[in-house]
């Protein structure tokens, strides 16, 4: 959302736009702290039960930040939605493990995410519109009475589904493993790239590529809108086809490398469009290769998961996951400085390059080795 809302939220809460980005990275580093937690309760109790608690917490973020009038009261719903959100793709992730076999769960986890993804659809032109029309509040209540309805139709449809596991060890203990896990020699290479993935996913997805398109290619909301839409679309078909294709082909790794350095190529030559005198045509197509490019990121999920014994299925994906959300905390607090220091256009070619870096970064760690349930 603050990709199409970063210069409303500035000027109500009279911060920059800069700091914006760090405050809703307070939602990312929420995220990332419940990936612990929520991964040992997956392994421990039904993932509906889990389900239903958090999305009651993202009833409770969505309304605190709506009536948000100072950047404490902002920062505290950030944090609390980080919080709820933090299960939302650990959930189904772990739903699917423990229903679908080894060699379905590749394309189911890129359906879940391919799904999820579809959500963005709606962060895209229509909150754009709602922005313009009533106010950046109202973009936080709409989806607010969404997740009620989720979670009736949660509490209505969803099986209990217990942990494969038959002991119970001390909750300390399964904190202190998930973070053995994701340290994991198997591991290592899956948690360095998600570390950087979803960062620059989010970097431009979430936060700079509306102020890129509005702020140095002179679109308004609703165009820089509509082709962050075309992004988003990638973003959900593409899993789909990329799980489909690893399927087949069986080239995780190839796919995963090449995947975030095309992604990386096309923000390094984002700038060049404004240096060249190109059209808006030309980011759009950029921003399109770039979306079909990163939609590799399920295959971290399928990685992770193969690695682990069942029993800890819910751990792994939260290691996973907490990477995902830990780079994203981090790297969108550090693109404030580097927006301040080479503008938008600097903090974009930095995401490129982090996604290179990332890609190669997994590609000289050792293979995870796969295990069968």
């Amino acid at each position: 959302m603050p990709a199409v809302s970063t210069d409303v939220i500035a000027q109500s809460l009279a911060v920059s736009a800069g700091e914006v980005a760090a405050m809703t990275g307070i939602y990312h580093l929420a995220f990332a702290a419940g990936q612990i937690p929520v991964g040992v309760a997956l392994d421990r109790f039904s993932v509906r039960s889990v389900f239903l608690v958090l999305i009651a917490t993202i009833g409770c973020g969505a309304a605190i930040t709506a009536v948000a009038h100072s950047t404490l009261m902002f920062l505290i719903g950030q944090a609390v939605l980080g919080l709820g959100c933090s299960g939302m793709l650990l959930c189904p992730l772990t739903y699917a493990a423990r229903s679908q076999d080894g060699a379905s769960f590749p394309l189911w986890s890129a359906f879940i995410l391919a799904v999820g993804n579809s959500g963005m659809l709606l962060s895209a032109s229509p909150t754009a519109w709602l922005i313009e029309t009533f106010s950046w509040r109202t973009a936080f209540v709409v989806p607010l009475v969404m997740a009620g309805l989720v979670a009736v139709a949660a509490a209505i449809r969803l099986r209990e589904q217990r942990s494969a596991s038959t002991t119970m060890e001390s909750i300390g203990s399964e904190f202190v493993q998930v973070l053995r896990i994701g340290r994991s020699q198997s591991l290592r290479g899956v948690v360095s790239l998600a570390f950087v993935s979803f960062a620059v996913v989010i970097g431009i997805r979430g936060v700079w590529a509306g102020p890129w398109l509005m702020e140095e290619r002179g679109l308004n909301r609703l165009d820089a809108g509509n082709v962050m839409l075309a992004l988003t679309l990638m973003l959900i078909v593409m899993p789909m086809l990329v799980g489909i294709l690893a399927r087949r082909a069986g080239s995780t790794n190839l796919l995963l490398v090449a995947g975030h350095v095309v992604a990386g190529v096309m923000l390094l030559l984002l700038p060049l469009g404004v240096i060249a005198g190109f059209s808006a045509l030309y980011d759009l197509t950029l921003l399109i290769v770039f979306g079909v490019a990163v939609s590799v990121q399920p295959l971290l999920f399928t990685l992770g998961r193969q690695s682990v014994a069942p029993a800890d299925t819910g751990k792994a994906l939260a290691a996973v996951n907490l990477a995902f959300f830990a780079g994203a905390a981090i790297i969108q607090a550090i693109s404030a400085p580097v927006v301040a220091l080479g503008g938008t256009g600097g903090v974009i070619v930095f995401l490129g390059l982090l996604s290179i870096a990332g890609a190669l970064l997994f590609a000289l760690q050792p293979l995870p080795v796969r295990r069968r349930a």
